[in-house]
Formats: structure tokens, C-alpha cells, sequence
């Protein structure tokens, strides 16, 4: 009897220990076959707002006086975003930047915000990756992950991101990606029609 006893109990143990491997695995499978793509819903929106800090931290630094408070100055060079808090003090963000090709340089003003952005990749990106989808929904999965603030008249956007490895790269087709974490903290900062410059 306590033979069979022991037999169930190494069984039901087995099944258990399977049963954890395969749930460990199906995320790993998903990750390999790249279903960045298939959707989000912000529902739950904390749920992966935060997960994967960036490489770069945001901190405050000492910066030139000549610029105005609520200014934006982006240097892709250095590949920081810098938020002018006046009092020569700025808040400094690790960005991705436009890669070779795809930088650019000007003066402009934000001209949208949005919250979990929808994107819809433009035909001359399409045309470059035809696996693309030709719309998705905002949600955790989307490149242009939990914020976006528009660049004037332009497809430009300073915007979240899925990817946070990627930030501090040469990555992007013009935009200046940044951490969810990031993002939201900038977003919140950010009025419509706010400066902002561009320097190589």
C-alpha cells in the first residue's frame, strides 16, 4: 500500500515540476519568435509600464542659463534629452536617436500628446520592412510604448518604447525613443506647444 502511495506521490510530483517547465518556456518560445507585433491593450496599464529600466538614468545636471524653463534640448550626439528647469539646471534622459541616414537637426514645438499611442508605420518604413503591421493598437507590445509627444508638422515623436536595451543607441527611422519610466515623467512635464531643439 504504501508502495502505491509513494508511486502516486512521485507522479503527481513529476507532473508538477513539468507543468512549471512548460509555463517557463512558453514565454522564452514567444520571445524567440518575436510577437512584438501582435498587440497590447493598456488595460492593466502598470503592467510592464516600468519593466526594464533603461541603461542610462535620468538625474539632474547643471546646464546653461541661455535657455528658457520648459524648454526641450535634444543632442544626438550625446543621445540625452535634456528638460530645462531654469536656475541653470536641467533633467537629463538617456534617448535613442535617428540612425545614420535618418538624423536630423532644427528648431520645432510639440504639437500632440497622447497617451498608449496607436502606430501606424509610414509607407517609406513599410517599404524598408514589409513585415510590419500596417496598424497597431497602443498597448504595452507597441514601439511607441506608454507616451508620445508629436513634433510639429512632421512624423517625428519623442516617444516610449517596448525596447528599453535600446536606449543610448543609433536606432531609430528620426524619432528620440526613451524608457516607459522616462517617457511618462517627461510627458508629464511637457505642455502643447513647447520648444524644442534639435542639435547634432
Amino acid at each position: 500500500m504504501h508502495g502505491v502511495e509513494d508511486m502516486w506521490s512521485r507522479l503527481i510530483a513529476c507532473a508538477f515540476v513539468a507543468g512549471a517547465l512548460f509555463a517557463a518556456a512558453v514565454p522564452a518560445r514567444a520571445q524567440d519568435s518575436d510577437d512584438r507585433f501582435a498587440g497590447g491593450a493598456p488595460s492593466g496599464r502598470l503592467r510592464g509600464l516600468f519593466s526594464g529600466s533603461g541603461p542610462i538614468a535620468k538625474t539632474m545636471v547643471s546646464f546653461p542659463a541661455n535657455y528658457s524653463p520648459g524648454t526641450i534640448v535634444i543632442n544626438t550626439t550625446e543621445r540625452r534629452l535634456y528638460y530645462v528647469m531654469g536656475g541653470g539646471q536641467a533633467i537629463r534622459y538617456g534617448i535613442g536617436v535617428g540612425r545614420v541616414g535618418f538624423s536630423w537637426a532644427g528648431v520645432t514645438a510639440v504639437s500632440a500628446k497622447r497617451e498608449w499611442p496607436d502606430w501606424t508605420p509610414p509607407a517609406q518604413m513599410l517599404a524598408r520592412r514589409p513585415d510590419l503591421p500596417h496598424f497597431m493598437k497602443g498597448g504595452i507590445d507597441n514601439p511607441l510604448g506608454a507616451r508620445a509627444m508629436y513634433l510639429g508638422s512632421t512624423l517625428y515623436r519623442i516617444h516610449g518604447s517596448n525596447e528599453p536595451d535600446t536606449i543610448g543607441q543609433e536606432v531609430s527611422s528620426g524619432c528620440f525613443r526613451m524608457t516607459n519610466e522616462d517617457v511618462v515623467d517627461l510627458y508629464a512635464r511637457v505642455k502643447i506647444g513647447t520648444k524644442v531643439i534639435v542639435l547634432r
